[in-house]
């Protein structure tokens, strides 16, 4: 039997290695790996969408953008280059959802302190009281990581037109248009500007649910 068995040996070992990859592919195809969509502005509620931009149904992406943070640094959408990313809209005189909305994303900031493929971007809604010293003040009461998170500040317009028309995620004050409500929503961008989920940031079970696509993402980005 071993005579047998050594005689053709480079046959087996080539049926054990093609048993494999038949076993592997097999296995792959039954369980493909998790994707997330990729969102487009005709894919989400209009009211939280530019009308400019409602039909759009591929390659969107976040704009350009140059705003102030929390230190008096201008960042730009060059410092995400390369990055994943979780944007939301605030104020830090808010007394409703922001604190929650913060507290979560500190949360965020926690867990991914020590990854240097993400970081989080929180825009104010009230560029007019949220100066930087203001924001340095919000900055350090909350814990703020200053490599990791960015609380920004700017021109009102852009950060309005930022907030309709790149991440989807607030709504017009009924006959007032420069004013804007911002939502609850946490916003998943991938390393190629591109929203890859919305997540309710004063909820615990949707910062789990972000957390996991944030792994889900980083292994799409291995895959490709």
């Amino acid at each position: 039997m071993l005579r047998y068995i050594f005689k053709y040996k480079f046959f087996w070992v080539f049926f054990f290695v093609l048993s494999g990859i038949i076993i592997t592919i097999i296995y792959q195809v039954m369980n493909p790996p998790e994707v997330l969509p990729v969102y487009q502005p005709a894919q989400v509620s209009k009211e939280l969408v530019d009308s400019t931009i409602q039909h759009i149904k591929k390659y969107h992406t976040i704009s350009n953008f140059k705003l102030i943070n929390q230190n008096g640094d201008t960042i730009t959408q060059n410092n995400y280059k390369g990055k994943i990313y979780v944007a939301d809209f605030f104020f830090t005189t808010c007394q409703t959802i922001c604190p929650k909305m913060t507290n979560n994303m500190a949360k965020i900031q926690e867990a991914i302190k020590n990854d240097p493929e993400v970081m989080l971007l929180s825009h104010t809604v009230t560029p007019i009281i949220d100066s930087v010293p203001q924001l340095k003040k919000y900055a350090l009461q909350k814990g703020v990581i200053d490599s990791k998170w960015n609380l920004v500040t700017g021109d009102k317009k852009q950060i309005y037109d930022l907030a309709r028309k790149s991440y989807l995620v607030a709504k017009d004050v009924p006959y007032s248009p420069n004013d804007l409500v911002h939502t609850e929503n946490f916003v998943l961008v991938d390393k190629k500007k591109r929203i890859r989920g919305f997540y309710d940031g004063t909820n615990l079970e949707e910062i789990k649910k972000l957390l996991h696509d944030l792994k889900v993402l980083k292994e799409e980005d291995r895959r490709n």
